[in-house]
């Protein structure tokens, strides 16, 4: 069964959790976490996203956005 979507509204922010498949790791080395962290300063340019918080352990993340008129980054 498909999870439901997200229920987004302009200028609230969302909580996104970024898992590794079947929890295996997405952090391999000291060096992965900056090289995800510029590509995410990166990506939440583009659409203007604000990104107030992050938390990167190895097996996942979680981000604390505001994405711009409601719509997720990267998301469909």
């Amino acid at each position: 069964m498909p999870r439901r979507g997200r229920v987004l509204l302009t200028g609230v922010p969302l909580h996104l959790i970024q898992r590794g498949n079947k929890h295996s790791a997405c952090f391999f080395a000291e060096e992965d976490y900056p090289f995800y962290l510029e590509h995410l300063a990166d990506e939440a340019r583009t659409p203007d996203c604000a990104i107030h918080a992050r938390c990167l352990m190895t097996s996942h993340v979680h981000l604390l956005i505001i994405p711009p008129s409601g719509k997720v980054p990267g998301g469909r």
